[in-house]
């Protein structure tokens, strides 16, 4: 395994996300990859930068127990995108 680290081209997103989708047998017109490249911005800045993959997973979750279309991934990214800009460590409201 190369130590050298591998970054995605922006041009080649949409084309990892249709092999990724056909892959996990996603349909690819449900996958908004802005709204999830915005929960994860979000996420980072106002969470924490580890906290941003596993929102994005939880809002995957979250979307597929709805019934996996691009509303209820919508719904779901809404819901974490308000949570982290209203986040405190530690404060007992969130």
């Amino acid at each position: 395994m190369s130590d050298t680290p591998k970054h995605l081209p922006v041009e080649a997103l949409d084309e990892w996300t249709a092999a990724a989708c056909a892959a996990l047998e996603i349909d690819r017109e449900s996958v908004d990859i802005a709204a999830v490249l915005d929960l994860a911005r979000d996420v980072a800045h106002g969470v924490a930068r580890p906290a941003a993959p596993l929102s994005a997973y939880l809002a995957g979750v979250a979307a597929g127990r709805a019934g996996g279309g691009r509303e209820d991934a919508a719904a779901a990214i809404a819901t974490i995108t308000a949570l982290a800009a209203t986040w405190h460590a530690g404060d007992d409201e969130g």
